[in-house]
């Protein structure tokens, strides 16, 4: 199940890339924001984040005006390793090397169509493993160590 949800500044990518998934039959869960009113993007990030914290086959998408503060806030979850990205190679590299399991956009900064290529490729690539494995698991160790 893909996880997504914008503030007020990706509301209009958001949409966009809803009728992506849309299109392509791939199920997914929208926690807001539902216009272009102002919203505090912590609070969507906090509801994206906690439900791919809770369950290991969840992907997310959060899309703010950077991505920035999206991102900081995602990777403030247990479980949770965002990545922003901005060209297909980003979210290649982002799930082959760092298992990420959280995709953020910045909606200025981007376009509709490079956002929906870097979306296709984020959930085609698969993790690698091997040497990343043991990196990842590092992060994970580092994460249970501060995460009390």
């Amino acid at each position: 199940m893909i996880i997504i949800g914008a503030d007020h500044g990706g509301f209009k990518l958001k949409e966009e890339i809803k009728k992506y998934l849309d299109e392509k039959e791939i199920a997914y869960e929208d926690k807001g924001c539902y216009s272009e009113e102002s919203v505090d993007y912590p609070t969507i990030a906090k509801e994206v984040a906690s439900e791919v914290s809770k369950k290991k086959e969840n992907i997310g998408i959060l899309i703010c005006r950077s991505g920035i503060g999206m991102t900081i806030c995602a990777n403030k979850f247990k479980n949770v390793r965002c990545a922003l990205c901005y060209q297909e190679n980003t979210a290649k590299f982002a799930r082959m090397h760092n298992n990420a399991n959280m995709l953020a956009l910045g909606a200025d900064y981007i376009s509709v169509n490079d956002a929906i290529c870097i979306l296709r490729q984020f959930l085609a690539t698969e993790f690698e493993g091997g040497r990343h494995e043991a990196r990842v698991n590092l992060i994970s160790e580092i994460e249970k160590e501060n995460f009390k």
